[in-house]
C-alpha cells in the first residue's frame, strides 16, 4: 500500500474521533478555521493568550504563531501550547518557522539544540541522514506541543545572492530531485513526530533578486518551471500537508492591469497549483504583513483576494501593527464579504473542509 493510501486511510479513521466536524459549524466557526495570527506574550498568563485562547474554543480562531519575542523559556511555550491545545474545539495550528540555520525560533539561547541550514545539511548529509537530524528536531519541537512547523523550502537555490534565501542557505540546492529528496526526509521526519509541515515558497522564491519582507518582489524575468519541480514530485508522492504561498509577482500570472503577487492570485493558486500539479489540500499563505502585501493592498483586499484565488488559510504575523483583535478583525471581514457573495460564502466552506481534513492528522 503507498504512502498516500495510509495516510487517507488514517485520516478517515481520526475523522471518526471527531463527531463536532462536517456539517455542525457556523459559517463564522468556519471562517475562523482559516485564520492564524501572532500575538505578543510569552507566558500563559499573559493577556493575550487568555484572549486567544478563548477564540479557540469559540472556533473564532484556527491555530497561532509563535515567533521569537514569545519564546521566554522552553518551559514557558510548552504550558502556552498545552493551554492553546486544551482550549481549542478543533485542534489548533500551533506553529513556527523552525527550518534550522538562520531560521530558528528556538534556540540555543533557551536551551534548544539548533541544527545546521538546509545548504548545509544537504551538503554534509545524505538524505537518510538529514532525516535522522530533523527527526530529533521536530521530536523536540513536538514535545513542547507545536502542531505545525512552517518547512520545508522547497526553493532551489538559482540565485546565491539570493537576500532572503540563497545568502542565507534556505534552499537544499540548485537541483529541483535533490531538493525533493532533502524535503522528502525533512516531512517524513516531521510526521513521524505526530507534525504537520508546509511546503514554502510557492511557486519559488530561489531565483528572486528581492525579498517578500521588504516589498514587491517581481520575479517575471529570473522564475524558471524548474523551481514546480519539488512541488510536483512531493505532491504525487502524497506527502504534502499543506504549501505555503509566496508574496511573488510574475507578469504571466496576474490579474489583467494588476499586479497580482502570487497568493492573492487565482492563476497561481487555482490554475497552477491546483490544475496543473493537482494538489486539493490547505493551501495557506506567507505572512500577509510583508511589505509585498502590507504596503500594495488594504486589510480588505488582501483576505478576500486571498479567499477568492483559493488560499484556505490565512497567516498574519501581527507584527506591523501589533492589534490583540487583528483575528477578529479578520473574521468580520471574511462574514462581511461572505454575506454579499454566496460564491465567498461557499469558498470558506470549501477551505473548511480541507483544513477540517488536515487537522484530523494532528496528534
Amino acid at each position: 500500500m503507498n504512502t498516500l493510501a495510509v495516510r487517507l486511510i488514517w485520516t478517515c479513521v481520526l475523522m471518526l474521533n471527531l463527531p463536532h466536524l462536517a456539517g455542525a459549524a457556523t459559517l463564522e466557526q468556519m471562517a475562523g478555521q482559516m485564520i492564524v495570527v501572532g500575538f505578543q506574550g510569552d507566558s500563559v498568563d499573559d493577556a493575550a493568550v487568555a484572549g486567544l485562547r478563548a477564540d479557540l474554543a469559540a472556533s473564532r480562531l484556527g491555530g497561532v504563531m509563535l515567533l521569537k519575542t514569545n519564546i521566554g523559556s522552553l518551559e514557558a511555550v510548552k504550558q502556552m501550547n498545552a493551554a492553546f491545545r486544551d482550549a481549542a474545539e478543533l485542534p489548533a495550528f500551533i506553529t513556527l518557522d523552525q527550518e534550522g540555520g538562520a531560521v530558528e525560533r528556538l534556540t540555543k539561547a533557551v536551551g534548544f539544540r539548533e541544527i545546521p541550514s538546509a545548504v548545509s545539511i544537504a551538503s554534509r548529509n545524505s538524505p537518510a541522514e538529514a532525516e535522522t537530524i530533523y527527526a530529533r528536531m521536530a521530536a523536540a519541537i513536538a514535545e513542547l506541543g507545536f502542531t505545525v512547523n512552517f518547512g520545508p523550502v522547497a526553493d532551489l537555490n538559482l540565485n546565491p545572492e539570493n537576500p532572503i534565501i540563497g545568502k542565507f542557505g534556505r534552499a537544499f540546492s540548485a537541483d529541483p530531485a535533490t531538493v525533493a529528496l532533502y524535503d522528502a526526509a525533512f516531512i517524513k521526519a516531521h510526521h513521524a513526530a505526530g507534525l504537520l509541515t508546509a511546503l514554502k515558497h510557492f511557486p519559488g522564491h530561489g531565483s528572486s533578486t528581492t525579498d517578500s519582507h521588504e516589498g514587491f518582489v517581481d520575479i517575471t524575468q529570473t522564475w524558471q518551471s524548474s523551481e514546480l519541480d519539488p512541488y510536483r514530485v512531493l505532491i504525487a508522492a502524497g506527502e504534502v500537508d499543506m504549501v505555503m504561498a509566496g508574496h511573488l509577482y510574475h507578469a504571466d500570472y496576474a490579474d489583467a492591469g494588476q499586479q497580482t503577487p502570487s497568493s492573492l492570485s487565482p492563476q497561481w493558486i487555482e490554475g497552477v497549483l491546483r490544475g496543473e500539479l493537482g494538489f486539493d489540500g490547505v493551501v495557506i499563505s506567507d505572512d500577509l504583513e510583508m511589505g509585498a502585501i502590507r504596503d500594495h493592498f488594504t486589510l480588505a483586499q488582501t483576505v478576500t483576494q486571498a479567499v477568492r484565488a483559493g488560499l484556505d488559510v490565512l497567516l498574519f504575523s501581527n507584527t506591523a501593527d501589533y492589534r490583540a483583535g487583528l483575528g477578529q478583525e479578520v473574521l468580520d471581514i471574511l462574514l462581511r464579504a461572505a454575506a454579499d457573495d454566496p460564491a465567498f460564502a461557499a469558498r470558506i466552506e470549501q477551505s473548511y473542509t480541507r483544513i477540517v481534513a488536515l487537522k484530523a492528522r494532528i496528534h
